[in-house]
C-alpha cells in the first residue's frame, strides 16, 4: 500500500479485519482455561496466546503488507516508514485471572501519525475500528465522544504502572485527586480498550504514565476521529514514546490537565474502620 488517502487506509482495514478476529479467536482458545503464566515481572505477566497472537499478526501482516514493517510487544521490531504497533494481549493479568476485559490492539502509523487502528476485546464482542479521515465505529456504529464539559460531572479511567511498588512516580496521588474531583476514575487494567471506551463515550478521559507505542497507537486513532483530543500531559502532540498519554472529549482536557499538575487536593485516606475496610460513605 503505498497511498495513504482515506479510502486506500479504509482498504486496509477491511483486508486486515479478519487477521484480528482470527487472532481474537485464538485468544478465546485461552480465556477462562487457565493459561500457563510466566513472569515478566510480579505485575507484568506473559501467556503462550500473546504469543500466539503476535506470532498470527506478524505473519498474516507480513504477508499481506510485506512493506509495512512490525513492532510486537512480545517479539518486538524496528519500525519503518510504515509500521504496525501489536500489542496481542493487552490485560493479560486480567486474562490470565478469567477477568474479560482485556483486547488486542493494532494501530498502524507513519512515524508517530496513527492511519488505522483496531481495537478488539473478544470476551466483550466489541470492536473498535477507525482511519484517518474516515471516523471511529464500534461493531459497525459510528461513535462520538462524549459530552461531558464539566470536570465534576466526568468519568475518567487511569491506570498504573508496572513499576508501580519500586517508583515514586506511580500516578496513586493523581488517581486520587481526580477520583475525587468526578463522578470516578475506573482502573480496569487495559489501557487500549479503556482509550477506546473514551472514543465512544463511555469515558470522558483516560490518562496513564508508561505506556508504550502498542498501547496507544490504535486508541489515538479512535478518540481523534470519534471528535476527541490527544496529547501528552503538558497538552503538546502526542509522541507514541513519551509514556504519558492523555485522551479526552477534549472538553474536559485542560480540566484533567490541571488535575494531572497537581491543581486538585488529594483527599486524606480515611474511611478505614478497625476491620480494615471501607466504611459505608468510601464505597463507590
Amino acid at each position: 500500500m503505498t497511498a495513504l488517502d482515506t479510502d486506500s487506509l479504509r482498504a486496509c482495514l477491511d483486508g486486515v479485519l479478519p487477521l484480528a478476529r482470527s487472532a481474537g479467536a485464538i485468544l478465546m482458545e485461552g480465556f477462562r482455561h487457565a493459561p500457563t503464566v510466566r513472569l515478566k515481572s510480579r505485575s507484568d505477566l506473559v501467556t503462550e496466546f500473546d504469543e500466539r497472537s503476535e506470532a498470527w499478526l506478524r505473519a498474516g501482516l507480513a504477508e499481506r503488507h510485506p512493506d509495512h514493517s512490525f513492532v510486537g510487544e512480545e517479539g518486538g521490531g524496528q519500525p519503518g516508514e510504515l509500521a504496525w504497533y501489536v500489542d496481542p494481549i493487552d490485560g493479560t493479568t486480567n486474562f490470565a485471572h478469567g477477568h474479560p476485559f482485556f483486547c488486542l490492539s493494532m494501530g498502524l502509523c507513519r512515524g508517530d501519525e496513527p492511519l488505522v487502528g483496531i481495537v478488539l476485546a473478544p470476551a466483550l464482542g466489541l470492536e473498535w475500528t477507525a482511519v484517518r479521515g474516515g471516523g471511529t465505529f464500534r461493531n459497525g456504529a459510528r461513535c462520538q465522544v462524549s459530552g461531558c464539559s464539566s470536570i465534576e460531572d466526568a468519568l475518567l479511567a487511569s491506570g498504573f504502572p508496572a513499576t508501580r511498588a519500586s517508583q515514586p512516580d506511580n500516578n496513586y496521588g493523581t488517581f486520587l485527586a481526580l477520583d475525587a474531583a468526578t463522578h470516578g476514575v475506573r482502573r480496569c487494567g487495559a489501557a487500549a480498550l479503556e482509550i477506546a471506551m473514551v472514543s465512544d463515550g463511555a469515558y470522558d478521559g483516560f490518562w496513564d504514565i508508561g505506556l508504550k507505542p502498542w498501547d496507544v497507537a490504535a486508541g489515538a486513532l479512535l478518540v481523534r476521529e470519534a471528535g476527541g483530543v490527544v496529547s501528552d500531559f503538558d497538552g503538546g502532540p502526542l509522541g507514541l514514546r513519551s509514556g504519558r498519554f492523555l485522551a479526552t472529549n477534549g472538553r474536559v482536557h485542560a480540566a484533567v490537565q490541571r488535575g494531572i499538575a497537581g491543581g486538585f487536593p488529594r483527599p486524606p485516606l480515611g474511611g478505614i474502620g478497625r476491620t480494615g475496610l471501607p466504611t459505608q460513605g468510601e464505597v463507590g
